[in-house]
């Protein structure tokens, strides 16, 4: 006989994944626009990396096309966390240049941060083999 716990498990590990696909989905459409922004060299990609020491469109393009590259391989399941991986060197990256620069801690310079961890959450969520890598138990 099964029981309810039983019963609710698929269901859970179903939202658990749709959660975690959610998250993810909001992390690559947000890259995906800088990275499209950037690849078109638009006026306020170069307004705001002249201040941040990358000036000029050539910068932004080469920026751009490194961004598309890291989030389609995070987009695709197979090399997700080969993605995650050069996407949180990416988002340091971001962090070291707007401390560097001064730039406002909780909206500016931490933003590779939240986005980080937004990133990193919504693949936790939707990636078994990496919550079997990185456990986290709650008490039941």
């Amino acid at each position: 006989m099964e029981s309810a716990v039983q019963r609710a498990l698929p269901a859970g590990r179903d939202r658990r994944r749709w959660i975690g696909w959610a998250m993810s989905a909001l992390v690559i459409a947000f890259l995906l626009m800088d990275a499209t922004m950037k690849l078109l060299a638009l006026p306020v990609v170069l307004e705001a990396g002249g201040p941040l020491g990358f000036a000029g469109a050539q910068v932004a393009r080469r920026l751009g096309a490194v961004l598309l590259a890291c989030t389609l391989l995070y987009a695709a399941p197979r090399t997700a966390v080969f993605g995650a991986i050069l996407l949180t060197g990416y988002l340091g990256g971001s962090v070291a240049t707007h401390v560097r620069v001064g730039s406002p801690l909780f909206t500016h310079a931490l933003f590779g941060v939240y986005l980080g961890v937004l990133l990193w959450g919504g693949l936790f969520l939707r990636d078994a083999g990496l919550r079997s890598l990185i456990p986290f138990r709650t008490k039941r």
